[in-house]
């Protein structure tokens, strides 16, 4: 059997396919749908990053447009997708599935919400799209919505009554419930009323870097004592300002081991597996996309041009291992790296997922 990876938080497309679009003016090229851009290459990246798993988002996140219409459109296009490719990767939908995925070798796809517009105040709907295969729904992004407030929300007062009975329904149909974007107060909430352990699948320490992205450490102790994992991201909110780089990942990673526990970190690096081959064009087209995020009221501090949205120095389908390395080299036990690679992961998604 091969080391258990999970990466909680990423895509699997290729952003070079829409560089290049651009590159040519020829944006009517970039392939349509929510897999459209996850091409011969990137799947190749997959199979050669070793991850056993990786959670991608499917559905609608913010924005214009009917949630609920997005959500099935694309969890459509996923299934088709899954089924083109079922020699490349695989659904997972029940702790067993993940175990196979590891031992054959054979990647898996997991599928989760960054939002519950899509919900549209209909709790039944949270069986229905668990059994289409979602198992990972996230409450709120940044904004507030009918089931709580998101971190740039200014008036968080914690999960509404419809949030809290959401949250109910998501553990009873094996959904891991997870906390990030979430305001402070509704994360407190949650993690007050939940029956089972939940996740942050991609944030970082606020003590170190204080971004409403980022955890307080009472958060993540809070969160250890209830048996959740966060994953640390490799995102811009591991600086204060400027580009991070490896050390800034490895410094929340240690941080969040010492706060929470080595049995309550993992990774959700909210990035891509395929590397960027042209770092200027990239950051031209990130800096315009941020513009129109802070247009939108969605743009996070910490979103700042000129820097890109994953580590330069640790990219690409090796970064995983390069990561379980420099952990190594640090002074990290074997058992706490397997851990922070996948293990915890891999525990609690045995915990709160169908046997």
């Amino acid at each position: 059997m091969s080391r258990l990876m999970v990466n909680m938080q990423a895509s699997l497309a290729n952003p070079n396919v829409a560089l290049e679009a651009a590159k040519r003016g020829d944006l009517k090229s970039i392939p349509a749908g929510a897999t459209g851009r996850i091409d011969t290459r990137a799947l190749g990246d997959l199979a050669r990053s070793g991850l056993s798993a990786v959670c991608v988002t499917v559905g609608h996140v913010a924005g214009p447009g009917d949630p609920v219409a997005k959500t099935h459109l694309e969890l459509q296009d996923w299934a088709a997708f899954l089924a083109a490719h079922s020699e490349d990767v695989q659904l997972l939908a029940s702790a067993s599935d993940l175990t196979a995925a590891c031992s054959h070798g054979r990647p898996g796809v997991i599928l989760g919400f960054q939002n519950t517009d899509m919900l549209a105040g209909d709790l039944s709907s949270i069986s229905g799209y668990a059994q289409l295969g979602v198992r990972v729904m996230q409450l709120t992004y940044n904004g507030a919505n009918a089931v709580g407030h998101g971190c740039l929300s200014a008036d968080d007062v914690g999960l509404s009554s419809f949030g809290r009975e959401a949250l109910r329904v998501m553990s009873e149909c094996g959904v891991l419930v997870d906390l990030s974007h979430a305001g402070a107060i509704t994360l407190r909430s949650a993690l007050e009323v939940s029956a089972k352990p939940l996740a942050i699948s991609h944030s970082a320490c606020r003590s170190l870097v204080d971004n409403p992205r980022n955890v307080w450490d009472e958060d993540l102790r809070r969160l250890a004592d209830r048996g959740g994992v966060v994953g640390i991201y490799a995102m811009p909110f591991l600086r204060a300002g400027g580009q991070p780089d490896a050390d800034d990942w490895l410094r929340h990673i240690e941080h969040a081991l010492n706060v929470a526990g080595t049995d309550h970190v993992g990774i959700g690096t909210d990035g891509t597996i395929t590397p960027v081959d042209d770092l200027a064009t990239y950051l031209h087209y990130v800096n315009e996309a941020i513009e129109q995020r802070r247009a939108a009221g969605i743009a996070a501090p910490g979103e700042e041009p000129g820097v890109a949205l994953f580590l330069p120095d640790l990219t690409g389908p090796s970064q995983f291992e390069r990561l379980a390395e420099r952990l190594r080299q640090r002074g990290h036990a074997a058992a706490t790296v397997d851990k922070v690679l996948g293990g915890n992961w891999a525990r609690l998604l045995g915990e709160v997922w169908p046997s």
